[in-house]
This record gives structure tokens, sequence and C-alpha cells, in this order.
């Protein structure tokens, strides 16, 4: 899967858009609006925190850093303890590491807007609506040919790939 962006000049372009989405067979959940503050966006699948934020990639970071943490700390705790304790021990020490680094991470990203959707932030601001669609690799070039030709109006704005998560 993948995610391809337009930038809709509008709410009237943006329900155009979202309806041939759904006639292509996308559901809601596959399909993500992201608009100015108090935007009203009637029926349109409102971005959710997840494409909002930076939860996921902050997440990631917390895991890898909690858990080298969590190994370096068991392996230092095996070299002062002066005798040889079997694995057990250490690999809870880095499952408590992942674990406490990937909610600290997670909260961290939280906290922080996607670094991917900064560059349109003054568009959103001047009022235009972005569209986010996860789509099939095979797809692609199809939806974004359709829409290109039935929205001249609606900006193709680029892809990138995405977690293979239901979110």
């Amino acid at each position: 899967m993948r995610r391809i962006y337009f930038l809709a000049p509008d709410i009237k372009t943006t329900h155009k858009i979202v309806n041939e989405l759904h006639q292509e067979g996308f559901e809601d959940n596959h399909i993500h609006i992201l608009a100015k503050r108090d935007t009203p966006l009637e029926d349109l699948p409102e971005a959710s925190m997840l494409q909002k934020t930076d939860f996921i990639p902050a997440l990631e970071r917390g895991v890898v850093l909690g858990g080298s943490a969590g190994l370096l700390a068991g392996v230092a705790a095996l070299a002062y303890s002066g005798f040889v304790i079997a694995g057990g021990p250490i690999l809870g020490v880095i499952m408590a590491g992942a674990t406490i680094g990937s909610l600290m991470g997670g909260l961290a990203g939280m906290n922080s807007g996607n670094s991917k959707l900064k560059q349109f932030e003054k568009a959103i601001e001047k009022g235009e609506l972005l569209v986010l669609v996860d789509i099939p690799m095979g797809r692609i070039v199809e939806i974004t040919e359709k829409i290109s030709k039935h929205h001249p109006t609606a900006e193709y704005e680029g892809i990138e790939p995405i977690l293979p998560l239901k979110y």
C-alpha cells in the first residue's frame, strides 16, 4: 500500500473526489481528509490522530531506542553482578526498555504534527483540503490519472509508502 496526496481547492471538489474514490471501491478507512481547523467536513472521512501526528514513526524510534537501552542496561547489570545469569532476565530488561521507549516515543509523537504534512500547512491554512488516499501499488497510476483528469483544479502532490497496519 502507498499513500497518495491531492490538494483540493474547496469542499465541493473534495466531495467529488471522495465520491469518485467510493465508486472505485475505496472505503472511508482508506481516505483521509485534512482541512483547516473549524472547517465543517460534513460526511467526509476526517484524518485521524495517526495521520495528523508523528505517532507511528515516534513509536518505532522508541522501540529501537528503548530496546537498545534495555540491552545495554542488561549487559551492564551482568557485568556488575559478578555471576552469570540465564538470558531470561536480560530479555526481560530489553522488553521493558522497548515497551517504555515505545510508550514515551508514541506520546512524544502525538504532541508533534506529522512532519510529512508540514509542506501543506500554508495551503491548508488558505482553505485548501488535503486528500490522502491509501491505495494498492497496482492502482496508483490509474487513480491519480483519473482524479487529475476529472478534477483539474486538484493538484497531485506525491506519494509515500505507508505501513501495512490498519489504522
